[in-house]
């Protein structure tokens, strides 16, 4: 599996890359083998890849050859902008042809059923579907307890009115955090109160005593490529945070919506390490495919389902997504997809660090060890106006995120800095776009 997707990766480099013009002939099937060292079953299996997302095309008993595209979609950034605001996936690398090709077989498949209002839990065979994927993320959960929403964020809601068996109100956030959340539980009217999280993680002892004061219904967490730090808990740190949870009934809703972009072998879930049922594992898949496909899904543990269920309460999600999402998966287009999308992030990520290494050399914009999936946090100094850098950078064409949105309204403890984002900067754009960064602070602190 990992030869086949190394393979396909360079394949589709090299098309990019203008290695081949449209209507030219690929090289053999025996040949394509020696040149990437792998056996010719491999090569046909990435060869019908590319035939399938209508890439190449083949003709009996002549080989495969490049298709002739009249029309491509349009670049980000062709405009000249520089865009390090968007928090939605590269338009260039939608899977439009290969979910064009889902939703026919799903309506082949399932035909007048899906036309149905169905079933509030979500489609039964995409929940199924779910049991195995899920799996890959160490999140072992049965079928029941995996329900389909529309879109991470009505998950949250639901989870936000529902009550919880600890009879408790308040509900704990990472400072800083999603923004779109914070502001529907002010609006809401909820009581919720933050802990600071910083690059370097979160205090420990701070948070049991938080816990431990018995108001905490749940604690909102994103352990992994968080949105707006880019930083992940470390192994203990999620352990930690499991074992407290059970400890002061407190549960836990972890939103993993950045699973699918991550660079490590192995990283095990707040879930995974859960032995009381505390937890609630979100799942988006907006970031890997495209954000109007709005699916979710949410692990929900028993001593919570039934409430769950009542609060959700009605079919809300398109089936014909849902059937089209589960044939995606199953043959095999999500996994690849998952892998090109990660590999292209982590390319611009280390473009971002070495571009801040080439320009940002007084050190006055703070970045993180490291930073992965999608989002990158730029400290700035404390005499900056973020308001100010964000508006001159404006006018340079290149598009930033103020870091004061991601706080609470009454949260006094903020960092200064600005969310920077990768999903649709282009390769070519990210070391002009950071010199012009650090000029801009450069001038607004006074240097």
């Amino acid at each position: 599996m990992k030869k086949f997707h190394a393979v396909l990766s360079q394949m589709e480099k090299g098309i990019k890359g203008g290695q081949f013009s449209p209507g030219q002939k690929l090289p053999s099937v025996r040949n394509a083998a020696e040149f990437y060292g792998c056996s010719v079953s491999t090569i046909l299996r990435a060869y019908g890849e590319l035939e399938r997302s209508h890439v190449i095309y083949s003709i009996p008993q002549s080989g495969y050859y490049m298709v002739d595209r009249t029309e491509e979609p349009a670049a980000s950034g062709s405009s000249g902008e520089i865009d390090y605001a968007s928090a939605s996936p590269d338009l260039n690398v939608f899977p439009y042809l290969d979910f064009q090709h889902c939703l026919n077989k799903a309506i082949d498949r399932y035909k007048y059923h899906l036309f149905t209002y169905g079933d509030s839990l979500g489609l039964e065979t995409l929940r199924h579907t779910l049991v195995s994927h899920l799996a890959e993320y160490q999140v072992f959960a049965k079928m029941e307890r995996i329900l389909i929403t529309s879109g991470i964020q009505q998950a949250l809601e639901i989870l936000a009115r529902m009550p919880f068996p600890n009879g408790r109100t308040e509900i704990l956030v990472e400072q800083p955090s999603y923004d779109i959340y914070l502001r529907y539980l002010e609006a809401e009217g909820v009581t919720v109160s933050g802990i600071a999280r910083s690059a370097a993680g979160m205090d420990l002892q701070e948070l049991e005593e938080r816990f431990r004061g018995g108001r905490i219904k749940f604690f909102y967490t994103m352990p992994r490529y968080h949105n707006p730090l880019g930083t992940s808990y470390s192994a203990e740190e999620r352990r930690a945070i499991a074992g407290l949870a059970g400890k002061y009934d407190v549960y836990i809703i972890e939103d993993d919506y950045m699973a699918d972009l991550g660079t490590e072998r192995r990283f095990d879930p707040i879930y995974a390490y859960d032995q009381t049922a505390h937890v609630v594992y979100l799942k988006s898949f907006s970031k890997i495919i495209f954000p109007g496909l709005r699916l979710g899904a949410a692990v929900v543990p028993e001593p919570l389902l039934d409430t769950f269920r009542a609060y959700k309460g009605y079919t809300d999600t398109s089936l014909l997504s849902q059937a089209a999402l589960e044939v995606y998966i199953k043959n095999g287009m999500y996994e690849h997809h998952r892998h090109k999308i990660k590999a292209l992030y982590a390319e611009r990520i280390h473009a971002m660090y070495e571009a801040l290494r080439q320009h940002n050399t007084e050190d006055l914009i703070e970045v993180s060890a490291e930073s992965s999936g999608m989002y990158m946090q730029f400290k700035v100094p404390g005499t900056v106006n973020l308001e100010r850098l964000v508006k001159r950078l404006g006018e340079r064409k290149i598009r930033v995120v103020s870091g004061n949105g991601f706080y609470l309204s009454g949260y006094r403890n903020r960092e200064k800095f600005l969310r920077i984002s990768i999903s649709r900067a282009r390769l070519d754009q990210i070391d002009e776009g950071v010199k012009a960064i650090v000029q801009e602070v450069k001038r607004g602190s006074g240097w």
